[in-house]
C-alpha cells in the first residue's frame, strides 16, 4: 500500500487548481459532462481534503456541511493510475477523523452504485432507495463517525 500525505485546502489553495483538474478527469469526462458547467458555489464553502504524492494531488473528496451533526462526503477521486492502492482507503480514513475532531457525529455521502462495496468495506450503511445523480445510479450511505472512533 502507498501512503499519502493528506490535508484539508481551502478553493483559495494552489492545489485547488489540481483538485479541478482531477475531479473534470475522474468524475466529470467519462460521463460526457464538464465542470466548466456546473455550480461550484459549494466548492468555495466546502473543506477540500487532498491527499498527494510526489509532490501532486492524486486523491481528493470535498467537505460540506449540512447541520451541526452531519457532514457530507462529495466529489471523491482518485487518479485512475493510483486506483486499487488503498489510496482512497487512507483518504476517507483522514477525512472522517477531521470531519470528528470538527465535531461532526456522521458522515453522509452520495454514492455512484460501483462504488457501493468500497464504502460498504469502511463501513458506512445504505439509506433509501436508488435515484440519479449525474445520470447515473447512486445510493445515500451514511456512517456513525462515533462508532468507528
Amino acid at each position: 500500500m502507498h501512503t499519502i500525505h493528506t490535508h484539508v485546502i481551502n478553493s483559495a489553495a494552489p492545489e485547488y487548481a489540481e483538485v479541478f483538474a482531477l475531479r473534470e478527469e475522474i468524475l466529470r469526462r467519462p460521463l460526457g459532462m464538464s465542470l466548466h458547467n456546473e455550480d461550484l458555489s459549494r466548492d468555495h464553502t466546502d473543506d477540500i481534503m487532498v491527499g498527494k504524492a510526489d509532490g501532486r494531488v492524486i486523491a481528493c473528496l470535498m467537505l460540506h456541511h449540512l447541520d451541526d451533526g452531519q457532514v457530507q462526503l462529495r466529489q471523491m477521486a482518485v487518479y485512475n493510475e493510483w486506483q486499487g492502492k488503498g489510496i482512497g482507503r487512507q483518504l476517507v480514513a483522514a477525512a472522517e477523523r477531521y470531519a470528528a475532531g470538527k465535531g461532526y457525529s456522521t458522515m453522509v455521502l452520495h454514492a455512484r452504485e460501483v462504488a457501493m462495496g468500497f464504502y460498504r468495506s469502511m463501513g458506512y450503511r445504505q439509506v433509501g432507495d436508488m435515484y440519479h445523480e449525474v445520470g447515473i445510479p447512486h445510493y445515500t450511505m451514511e456512517k456513525d463517525l462515533h462508532a468507528s472512533a
